[in-house]
Parts: C-alpha cells; structure tokens; sequence
C-alpha cells in the first residue's frame, strides 16, 4: 500500500535470553525515534500513571528505556498527564504526582521527572487553534505546549466512551486540561452533590466568574453563569463537586481527536502502543478486571491514527479469555470493543482522525524481531 503509514511491531517473546525492554529499545529505534532531532529540547512523554488500586497501566520499567534514548540524544525528558475532570486520586497535580508515585513513576525508576501538564489545579492551559470540524481551538494543558516534541505510551485497552482506548485517546484527553475534559465530556456544566457539601464556601471564593452561591446552606451553582471551566471540582475539599458525563459517543471520539492534534501540531510526535493487559475499562478506575484477549505485543509509529487501526485490529484477531467479562457476553466477538460497550464505535475517532490529517488508518506492519 504506497499510501500507508509504518506500524513496527514486536511480540512479547523473549525466549531465554534477553529482556522485553531490550526488544522495546529495538522496536522504537527500528521505528525511527533516533530520526527526530532532541538536542536540548524538552520532550513531553505523555502516559498515563493509574489511579492507585489499578494494577494494568503500563510499568515504570518501559518509560526508562524512553527517557533514556532522550537523554542519550541530548534531550531533557519528562513524564506528563494532564488532571482528571472526575473525582479521584489524580485530580490536581499533588495528588497526581504522589499516584505516580505510589505507582513506581519516580525520578529513580524513570530515570527523569514527573510535571503534571495543566499546572496545580488544572487551569493552567493554552487554547491552542486546531481549525477542525467540530472545534477551533483546544485547551491544552501548558507543559505539553510548551515542550518541543511529544512522545506518547499508551497501554491499549477498551474504553467505556470511546470504545478503544489508544493513542487517539491518550493525546486528546490526556492533554486536555480541566476545562478541556468538561468540552470533551460534558455537554452541561458542574454540580454539587448536595449530600456531600458541608457548606465551608470555599469554592464561592474561589469562582472566578461569581456563579457560586450558598443556598440553605449548601452550594449551588448557577449554570447561567458557569463557563465550565471545572475549577471548581479540584478546589472543593470535600469532593462534592462534579461534572455530568453526558456528551455523545460519537462526538467525544471526534472531538478527542482534534484534541489530539491540537496535542501535537506543528511539533515532531512519536507513538507507542503496548497490546498487553488489555482491560475491559480504562485505567482511570481504581481497580481493574481479567484482560479480555491474550497478550499481543508493542507497536510504534509516527503515525497515532495508523498506531490506533493496528492496535484494534490485533485485538479483533484474537481469541476471547474465557473468564473475562468478554468471553461471558454474547455478541459479535469479531468487534471486541462494541461487544464490550455497545453504545461506541472506536472506528469514529480514527476516521475523524484522518479526515483532519491527524494521520491515515492504511497501515503496512514491519516486525521487528
């Protein structure tokens, strides 16, 4: 195919010699990371740390041998993600660095630093101009925007609203910052669990746009006023404040990936997929379940959407795991992420992809022993 992009691939065999982190160095120098110039530029690798109590997110190990080829080209590396819009372990950048932490992303496993991309409280983001189909511009969260080349990890996996959890997903949600995530997922504004508030009014404070107010003695946001900025859910000490998961299927996939092109325009990107523990849901839950396929293998591209279609097609090739919540469903086992979220297509995010040059979904696969 003259119009594909390069997927390199390796399997996770190692026989009795060697180790998967040689064969990880191999694929992604095979894949042409020594291609892109790093000599005293900042590169953001962009992965996803876990929330505390799930165990499938990708090892600290993999991300060394990363950070390491960086500062062996002269680069200054750094490890990134961006807040999360729901409640949880990594909300703002203190509970999100400690996470990393907790789950082995230190400076002496990593080889480099963690810098959580949209600042302490998920508002410190740039609204970079993307001129796509559903959106004209993207909250990106500032240290992304401010790095010379983006690297992403992506451990590949289903995802409840996308339906496949890849590159696509790991680039536009993941750099999006709190702001950015409420565009994504939310078609309304915040709310306050009424059951939970304890009526302190921190937040009325710290509303930069007046929309909090205390009735009976309980904060209510007034949706009129709101911009959905979602500041207010990292500063509410009570977790009491949320966001509505309300927006379509098709448009958070479309939109996410104008996120993800926004993440990486005018910049060197590179990509790596890892097809192993591929879990029913996506690492944001704070456990997770039986993988539902075998493991596959390690994939990298310059290209996330070409990187996404090999990654779902792989999937699709394989046998379902008998105990998993897959192997239980009856359904068309042929589109694994359907069968597990029947209300998504993954197939909307890389098309879109595509359709705002993003990247191709023709891919030619190159093995790399």
């Amino acid at each position: 195919m003259a119009d594909a992009s390069d997927v390199y691939f390796s399997d996770m065999r190692t026989g009795s010699r060697g180790s998967l982190l040689a064969k990880l160095e191999r694929l992604v120098r095979a894949a042409g990371i020594d291609k892109i110039d790093m000599k005293k530029k900042f590169v953001a690798v962009k992965i996803h740390f876990g929330e505390p109590g799930n165990l499938s997110y990708l090892r600290a190990n993999y991300a060394k041998v990363i950070a390491d080829i960086i500062k062996e080209k002269g680069g200054i590396p750094f490890l990134t993600d961006c807040s999360t819009l729901y409640v949880g372990r990594r909300k703002d950048a203190v509970e999100h660095i400690e996470a990393a932490y907790e789950n082995g992303f230190s400076p002496f496993a990593t080889g480099c630093h963690v810098i959580i991309g949209d600042g302490l409280k998920g508002d410190d983001d740039v609204d970079v101009p993307v001129d796509g189909v559903l959106l004209k511009s993207a909250k990106i969260g500032r240290a992304v925007v401010d790095s010379d080349i983006v690297i992403s990890m992506t451990h590949f996996k289903c995802h409840e609203l996308m339906g496949a959890g890849g590159a696509i997903k790991n680039l536009g949600m993941g750099c999006a910052s709190r702001r950015g995530k409420m565009e994504l997922h939310s078609s309304g504004k915040p709310s306050v669990d009424t059951r939970t508030c304890e009526g302190c009014g921190y937040c009325i404070g710290k509303c930069a746009h007046s929309a909090i107010t205390m009735v009976s003695k309980k904060a209510k946001i007034d949706h009129n006023v709101c911009v959905g900025c979602g500041r207010c859910i990292s500063m509410c000490r009570y977790d009491a404040i949320s966001a509505g998961m309300d927006q379509k299927s098709d448009t958070i996939c479309k939109m996410t990936a104008e996120y993800a092109l926004a993440s990486v325009i005018g910049r060197p990107h590179f990509h790596i997929s890892f097809v192993i523990d591929v879990s029913p849901f996506c690492d944001c839950y704070g456990g997770n379940d039986v993988p539902i396929v075998p493991d596959v293998g390690m994939f990298a591209s310059f290209d996330p959407v070409a990187l996404d279609v090999a990654c779902a097609d792989a999937v699709n090739r394989q046998p379902a795991v008998r105990e998993s919540l897959l192997g239980g469903k009856a359904c068309d086992k042929n589109d694994k992420f359907g069968c597990m979220h029947p209300s998504t297509d993954w197939k909307k995010a890389t098309e879109h992809g595509e359709k705002i040059g993003l990247g191709k979904c023709a891919y030619r696969i190159r093995e790399v022993e």
